[in-house]
């Protein structure tokens, strides 16, 4: 029992901080660095890779929709949910299949849900829109977010 209990309050230490970095990272000026439109760090995954690895699956996906749910209601953004909710649950999917991979560092599994959210993101966008015009919104987001060194996979 003390064991759930002191995990419980670490999930929601966890997403209090993850809500505040994604709250911190909107004040940040990237669109002057980066012109393209819902462009950010994603410095909130950093917390939710944490809980991946030290907590497990569950305990980090309910991290991260208590994050989206909250951060929508808090910034008053609640058409952005959608957007957060795909591209954050595409790339949690990603990274728990690949977490498991032996040949492939933390910095992979990062950098491959990265790609994840942006692909959700976009598929987002498509489902909205009715269009396919952004999926060229890939190239210029998920692609260049796949540059992996050789050295990550290690098939041995």
């Amino acid at each position: 029992m003390k064991t759930d209990v002191h995990k419980l309050a670490l999930c929601a230490v966890l997403a209090a901080m993850a809500l505040a970095l994604s709250y911190m990272e909107n004040l940040l000026p990237t669109a002057l660095l980066v012109p393209l439109p819902g462009f950010k760090l994603g410095l909130a995954n950093i917390v939710t890779v944490f809980a991946l690895y030290y907590l497990g699956a569950a305990p980090a996906m309910a991290i991260l929709v208590a994050r989206c749910l909250l951060g929508a209601m808090f910034a008053g953004n609640v058409p952005a949910l959608f957007f957060s909710l795909m591209g954050g649950v595409l790339a949690m999917l990603i990274m728990i299949l690949l977490h498991r991979l032996p040949g492939l560092s933390i910095y992979g599994v990062s950098v491959a849900g990265a790609a994840g959210h942006n692909t959700g993101q976009v598929a987002a966008a498509v489902l909205t829109l009715g269009s396919t015009a952004p999926v060229v919104l890939v190239q210029v987001t998920a692609f260049p977010s796949l540059r992996v060194k050789r050295t990550e996979f290690s098939l041995s």
